[in-house]
């Protein structure tokens, strides 16, 4: 599912295209790369969604 890359910057913006609401999109961005910071992963496990 997930591998356990440290995060890279590159996968910081991936899913942004998901057709949500802005307000929305930027608090699932924000909330799932924190996820990704503080586990020292590369994928937050919410695949889809933006910043993941």
């Amino acid at each position: 599912m997930c591998s356990n890359k440290k995060p890279n910057f590159r996968a910081f913006f991936t899913n942004l295209g998901v057709d949500i609401p802005l307000k929305k999109k930027i608090y699932l961005l924000l909330k799932n790369n924190m996820k990704k910071i503080l586990n020292r992963k590369n994928c937050c496990g919410n695949l889809g969604e933006p910043g993941c």
